[in-house]
C-alpha cells in the first residue's frame, strides 16, 4: 500500500492467546499540524495520542461509540484532547500548540517535558445513560508509556503500546504510526515470555516506520515466532463534524444577555472548532436572526 495511506489493522496471535492492532498516521498527523500550526513537540504529542485513541477505539463494539482520552498535565503544552470512533475517524487538539523545548537526554522531542505531570482520562460513550470514565495518574508523559499503565491499572489488561512520530527538517510529518498489543486472560506463560522477548529487542516504532515497514510488518516484528492473522483492516483519517449549525446553537445556549452584549459591540463574530481550527463567520444580521431563539433555550434552562 501507499506510503501516505493512512490506515490500521487488527489482528489475533497464538490461538487468541494475543490481539494486536498497527496503524500508520502519518497523513492525519500532518493534516492536524497544519490545520493547527503545531511546533514540533506539540505534533509530536497529539499525533501518538491520535495514533493511540485510533487503536483503542477500535476495540469498541458499537456503531456509535465515542472513546475520548484527556491528557492534563502541569507541563507548557497544558493538555491535549483526543477523540476517536469505531470507523477509523479521530481529531484532537493541543490546548497550547506553540511550545518549543530543547531535547531530552536521547536528543528526541521532549514531549514528556511538554506534557508534565498530571493525569491521563478515557472515556467511553457507549450510548447508555452515563460514559465510562477511567483515569491514571501520567507516568511519563510520552504517552504510550502512559497508555501501557492505563490499561495495567485502570483494565487490568497487560499490554504494551508503541507510538511514534517522526518530523521532517521542514517540521512537516514524516512519519507517524503505532501499535498496542495486548495479553488475553488465559494466554500460557510461554505465550507471554517470547511475546515479552520480542519487545525487548523491538526498534522504536519511528526507526520501523522510516525503515519502511507497513502496519502488518509491524506486528510481524512485535509478533515474531507466532502464528497471527489480520481480521480488519480500517483506513483511517483526521474527521471533524463540527458544522455551521452546531456553532449557531452554541450561540442560542449563550443566552439573550450575552447575545445582546455583542450585538451592543457592534462587530462580526468567528466562531472557530478547537479540534480542526475551521472557523465560522456570524454577521450582526445573522446574530440578530439568532436572538429569538435565545428564549426558548433560556426557558429549557430554567425548567
Amino acid at each position: 500500500m501507499d506510503k501516505y495511506y493512512d490506515y490500521l489493522i487488527r489482528a489475533t496471535a497464538a490461538d487468541a492467546q494475543i490481539r494486536a492492532f498497527a496503524v500508520t498516521s502519518r497523513n492525519l498527523t500532518e493534516f492536524a499540524r497544519a490545520a493547527h500550526n503545531t511546533s514540533p513537540i506539540a505534533t509530536a504529542a497529539l499525533g501518538r495520542l491520535m495514533s493511540g485513541a485510533l487503536m483503542m477505539a477500535d476495540m469498541l463494539k458499537n456503531d456509535k461509540d465515542m472513546l475520548t482520552i484527556q491528557i492534563s498535565g502541569d507541563g507548557p503544552l497544558q493538555g491535549l484532547t483526543v477523540t476517536a470512533d469505531s470507523h477509523g475517524g479521530v481529531k484532537g487538539y493541543v490546548k497550547n500548540p506553540n511550545v518549543i523545548l530543547p531535547p531530552n537526554d536521547q536528543g528526541h522531542l521532549n514531549v514528556g517535558g511538554g506534557v508534565g505531570r498530571g493525569t491521563l482520562t478515557v472515556i467511553r460513550d457507549l450510548g447508555l445513560k452515563d460514559p465510562y470514565v477511567g483515569q491514571i495518574a501520567l507516568h511519563s508523559g510520552e504517552i504510550a508509556d502512559d497508555l501501557t499503565y492505563y490499561y495495567a491499572e485502570s483494565e487490568q489488561i497487560p499490554s504494551s503500546v508503541g507510538l511514534g512520530v517522526l518530523m521532517s527538517k521542514d517540521n512537516t510529518v514524516r512519519q507517524a504510526g503505532g501499535f498496542v498489543v495486548q495479553i488475553m486472560p488465559g494466554a500460557s506463560e510461554e505465550t507471554i515470555q517470547k511475546l515479552e522477548e520480542n519487545l525487548l529487542l523491538l526498534n522504536s516504532v519511528t526507526v520501523m516506520l522510516e525503515d519502511g515497514l507497513s502496519p502488518r510488518q509491524i506486528l510481524e516484528q512485535v509478533l515474531k515466532g507466532f502464528d497471527f492473522t489480520v481480521t480488519e483492516t480500517t483506513p483511517v483519517a483526521f474527521r471533524c463534524n463540527c458544522s455551521r449549525d452546531r456553532c449557531e446553537r452554541g450561540l442560542v445556549l449563550l443566552g439573550t444577555e450575552e447575545i445582546d452584549a455583542i450585538l451592543a459591540d457592534g462587530q462580526d463574530i468567528d466562531m472557530t472548532c478547537q479540534f480542526c481550527n475551521k472557523a465560522y463567520h456570524f454577521t450582526l444580521d445573522d446574530i440578530r436572526k439568532i436572538r429569538p431563539r435565545t428564549f426558548g433555550a433560556q426557558k429549557e434552562g430554567e425548567a
